[in-house]
């Protein structure tokens, strides 16, 4: 089928967007618009704002905008095609013939759509009938009150190979069979697939029932059936409960992903709508971008067990490639053998509320997963670890997000394996000593000594500093992602530190700033003389003081080269103030504490050294290939 865009212009013109957007949004009339409160996010003073005249809506608060079409897919989540039908259907106006194929295809479909429709219907009659007793037994058992039951268009199928299809004779064996509501086995007769089961309708996005779920009534395997896939139904591709939940996830700014069917409606029943569930199989690529087009970060709430945790850590994967701007997963467990169902029967919707304050974020469920897959006790095991996080980062396909992971999985990894220091005060003098309880001779604590008191003054590393500041001035969007640290610069006096303030001013004011733009406003002020120094000092040897190269890799190791400016200060200090103090009284816990920060300077050293070696070889090959 071609829309012209001729048709979406006069089927936009025929449709009054305030009347459209009226029917769930409260408007009022402001002027020549209609105002009201936002229904794509929460707020208290109406900043939403629809325009007839212009044909669209406008929130000033989230900045959500489009036309009738817009809205539908938006706030309705229909898929593109369904929202031009419905709006024509509303408009008066006819569809643009379709090919011949796709006439037959859509008849067909609307066949199946209208069989799935009977069939619900149906099986919601034996509910309530008298075969029903057993099925409306196990709904009050779970709680399921009658009102929750009828919205979710619930039902009971009766043990019978052949009631249903009795029922919906009119359609035909091969259309009951086609949408998975009969069996076909060869040279026997088509029967009922669901029976003795409690049946639960799964619906598209238009509300639409295309499958079904049913789950056993008394004993037997499987517990749940859920129907095959068809024209209908896909079952990779649907998700359960999205009709309710999206427009409820639009109200609450969140999506939650459960595990099943009776999650869902136990969620719903306690006052929480924005529920949905995958449908017997781990969370797929299309139902995350179906899940995406609601929310930024959807909430996956999955079972306590080691089952659960599993399909978590499985979504969380699955989840890497397609990670963008601001578009991630969040994480709720819950308490060991407590499904949602379990927990808001026993708590509420307050017990479910409580957990979902604290969201654990996909990078920590990566990182905890790892640490824990097993012992880091050998340089090999820890070896292990850090190529695993390596080999998860780059599996994200975009640039930006696969380099913050890269540079939080690094930053992990050393802040988890650095050796631990001692909390310690600063030492100060005492006038004499004095003798113990024990009658020994106690030496009093020395003050600082002069080197260390000089370091104090001193802060950082002039070299490293010139290097960073090197790095700041090549890839100046990383100067407004460091702020704080970069702050110890500062300590650096003379003309370095003025350049250096002269870089964050600039860059601050355009965050957008890129190298060349950055150097010619520093020339403007006087600083074309050092700067240019800087960006010649042929002899740093980092990526991200040469021109040219990996972009992604010259920030990444700017980082790490940050991380260590900052961290050196912190340790030179602390290990001066110990061998002051071993100096003066010797103690093995004081010298345990030395040699726990001459490992860390070492460390830091290393991860130092570790950057220049792999550099080298870096610009040594990039010769070869000269």
């Amino acid at each position: 089928m071609s829309l012209s865009p001729q048709f979406l212009d006069e089927l936009r013109a025929r449709t009054s967007l305030s009347a459209l957007v009226g029917k769930t949004t409260k408007l009022q009339k402001a002027g020549r618009e209609m105002r009201g409160c936002c229904p794509f996010h929460n707020e208290k003073t109406p900043s939403f704002y629809v325009n007839d005249d212009k044909g669209f809506y406008h929130c000033f608060g989230c900045s959500a905008h489009g036309d009738a079409i817009r809205w539908m897919t938006d706030q309705r989540g229909l898929p593109f095609i369904d929202a031009v039908k419905e709006l024509a259907q509303a408009a008066g106006m006819d569809m643009p013939a379709q090919d011949r194929a796709s006439a037959v295809k859509a008849e067909r479909a609307k066949g199946l759509h209208d069989a799935m429709a009977d069939a619900a219907a149906w099986f919601t009659e034996q509910l309530n009938g008298i075969g029903g007793t057993e099925a409306r037994g196990v709904l009050a058992k779970r709680g399921i009150a009658p009102d929750t039951a009828r919205a979710f268009g619930m039902g009971f199928s009766p043990d019978s190979r052949g009631k249903l299809k009795t029922a919906l004779k009119d359609y035909g064996d091969p259309a009951l069979v086609e949408c998975g509501l009969l069996i076909q086995v060869e040279g026997k007769d088509p029967y009922d697939r669901f029976r003795s089961r409690l049946m639960i309708p799964i619906r598209d996005a238009r509300g639409r029932t295309i499958a079904f779920g049913g789950r056993v009534i008394g004993d037997g395997e499987p517990k749940y059936l859920n129907s095959p896939d068809t024209p209908l139904f896909d079952k990779g591709r649907t998700l359960y409960n999205l009709d309710r939940a999206a427009p409820a996830a639009r109200k609450a700014a969140r999506v939650l992903v459960v595990e099943g069917y009776m999650d869902v409606i136990a969620l719903a029943q306690a006052g929480i709508e924005e529920a949905v569930a995958p449908l017997g199989t781990a969370l797929t690529e299309a139902q995350l971008e179906r899940l995406w087009r609601m929310v930024d970060v959807p909430i996956l709430c999955f079972d306590g067990d080691g089952a659960g945790q599993k399909a978590a850590l499985r979504a969380a994967q699955r989840a890497l490639p397609l990670l963008g701007n601001g578009r991630s997963l969040s994480f709720v467990t819950l308490p060991q053998g407590q499904d949602p169902d379990d927990l808001v029967k026993a708590g509420g919707a307050p017990a479910m509320e409580a957990l979902l304050q604290a969201p654990q974020a996909l990078v920590d469920r990566l990182w905890h997963s790892e640490v824990a897959a097993g012992p880091l006790d050998t340089p090999e095991q820890r070896a292990g670890l850090k190529q695993r996080l390596a080999e998860l980062a780059a599996t994200i396909a975009d640039a930006s997000v696969r380099k913050e992971y890269e540079s939080d999985f690094k930053n992990r990894f050393y802040e988890h394996f650095a050796p631990r220091r001692r909390a310690f005060t600063p030492f100060a003098p005492r006038p004499q000593g004095k003798r113990g309880a024990d009658g020994q001779w106690k030496q009093p604590i020395a003050p600082p000594t002069e080197d260390v008191k000089a370091f104090h003054a001193i802060g950082i590393d002039r070299v490293l500093a010139k290097a960073v500041l090197a790095g700041l001035i090549r890839h100046p969007v990383e100067i407004a992602r460091h702020m704080e640290v970069l702050g110890s610069l500062k300590l650096v006096d003379g003309a370095l530190g003025r350049l250096f303030e002269a870089v964050v001013d600039v860059a601050l004011e355009d965050q957008a700033l890129d190298s060349a733009r950055l150097r010619t406003i520093l020339a403007r002020t006087g600083f074309d003389s050092v700067a240019g120094d800087l960006l010649r000092a042929d002899t740093m040897p980092y990526s991200f003081t040469q021109s040219g190269g990996d972009p992604i890799r010259a920030r990444a190791d700017l980082d790490e080269a940050i991380a260590i400016m900052v961290a050196r200060p912190e340790v030179d200090m602390a290990l001066g103030e110990a061998t002051a103090s071993m100096q003066a009284h010797f103690t093995d816990e004081a010298f345990e504490r030395q040699v726990a920060l001459v490992k860390e300077k070492q460390a830091l050293e290393l991860r130092l050294a570790n950057l220049v070696q792999s550099n080298e070889d870096a610009r040594a090959l990039g010769s070869e290939g000269n």
